[in-house]
């Protein structure tokens, strides 16, 4: 079973406040990511597709989406790796995670 994480940062309001610009100007400097417009899935002969914000981690042929929403950013976890590389972005971007 995955369990949600967000990378988030807040102001003392307690609003986020990771910007999509400073997220794409990080993420464009990591060899090993990806920016999608869309996050497309298929199971069982169905197929769907979100849009957004996504930066895409590719691990073997496995890619990992982790999506930018309203200020922060999401990912679910389901390998030890993935944990690892949310906690180094997070310390990149001098922001918290947590689950949620």
């Amino acid at each position: 079973m995955n369990t949600r994480y967000k990378i988030t940062r807040l102001d003392k309001e307690g609003n986020p406040t990771l910007s999509l610009e400073e997220c794409q100007n990080f993420f464009k400097a990591k060899s090993d990511f990806e920016y999608n417009d869309s996050f497309g899935s298929s199971k069982d002969g169905v197929h769907m597709k979100i849009k957004g914000h996504f930066f895409m981690w590719q691990v073997e042929n496995v890619q990992i989406p982790f999506r930018f929403f309203e200020g922060e950013i999401y990912v679910a976890i389901s390998h030890p790796a993935i944990l690892d590389k949310t906690m180094e972005i997070a310390r990149g971007l001098e922001a918290n995670y947590v689950e949620g």
